[in-house]
């Protein structure tokens, strides 16, 4: 640990950049504390407190700016793999997708201090269409804020962290293994709760085919969008079907005959929230209600035939 204090001694601000830039880009590495180290030990003189803000909004605009690009480019799939790759619960995806609609590009400048929105508001931004220059300002303004937070809680409490360093430095190689071990629970506790949340949507799915046996049939099944208000701006609705958008049930859900086909549909990976709406279906007497395995994505393949590029590309013009 005396050799990583010396090294952050030395080469400090390329190591809080690389920190910051890898954090924002979505790995799982706590760069808020770097931020803190770096605050403290400005104090002492060791840092340039300026050179280090000036080096972590870089960081995180390039970090930003990718995402945005990318949001541009490919629209909702890019939200898709976010979704896929996250260590949280992929329902946090359609909470920012609710919360940035609510907002807008503002939300960018608080997105850093919320856990999962960081990496989810730029390319949200760049896949509804937010201009290149009202997000470069947003997101300049937002990791000005989360980095002049950090480095002035360190400057703050200068006295404590030094203490905590000094600790840290007595002792050596147990201290890299303490850290290390920390990072390894938390990542785990992340994984174990998504499992849990993925066990607790577990359901009985409808695959499109059985779904065209009921059309053939006659039994008219329901359909229930069960997206969030952005991705049904950036995706249309199945025609005729009911929106669910949280909360009670709408007039038109609820005045479904018990006995009804109910499918649910959504755009997350696993159906996640299709199934949970489903379930809450069931809770209320909807016995027959079920998510709609592959979700928008399967009916589009199977009754839209559209390109889903030129969909991505329409949806961020």
């Amino acid at each position: 640990m005396a050799n990583l204090i010396l090294l952050l001694q030395e080469y400090g601000v390329l190591i809080v950049f690389g920190v910051v830039l890898v954090e924002q880009i979505g790995m799982p590495i706590p760069a808020f504390p770097i931020l803190i180290v770096a605050g403290a030990m400005s104090v002492d003189k060791d840092f340039s407190w300026p050179l280090v803000l000036a080096v972590s909004i870089i960081a995180c605009l390039i970090s930003d700016y990718f995402w945005f690009r990318a949001g541009r480019y490919y629209g909702k799939r890019i939200l898709k793999l976010l979704c896929k790759i996250s260590l949280s619960p992929d329902y946090c995806v359609s909470q920012t997708e609710d919360n940035f609609n609510r907002w807008g590009p503002k939300a960018l400048i608080v997105a850093k201090f919320i856990p999962g929105f960081n990496t989810i508001a730029p390319p949200l931004a760049g896949a509804l269409g937010t201009t290149g220059s009202t997000f470069l300002g947003f997101s300049v303004l937002g990791g000005l804020v989360w980095s002049g937070t950090g480095i002035a809680i360190g400057a703050y409490f200068h006295t404590s962290v030094d203490q905590a360093l000094d600790i840290l430095s007595t002792m050596g190689t147990t201290a890299l293994i303490v850290l290390a071990v920390l990072l390894v629970l938390f990542i785990s506790f992340k994984y174990v709760e998504r499992k849990r949340f993925h066990q607790s949507v577990e359901i009985e799915r409808i695959n499109i085919s059985d779904f065209k046996k009921l059309l053939e049939q006659g039994k008219e099944p329901v359909l229930v969008d069960a997206r969030s208000v952005t991705a049904q701006m950036l995706d249309p609705a199945v025609p005729g079907a009911l929106l669910f958008n949280g909360g009670e049930l709408s007039e038109e859900i609820a005045a479904l005959d018990k006995g009804s086909h109910i499918v649910v549909y959504c755009s997350c990976p696993n159906d996640v929230t299709a199934a949970h709406v489903a379930k809450g279906l069931i809770s209320q007497g909807y016995h027959r209600a079920r998510p709609l395995f592959g979700g928008l994505d399967a009916w589009n393949a199977e009754f839209r035939k559209t390109d889903p590029v030129a969909e991505d590309n329409t949806a961020s013009a």
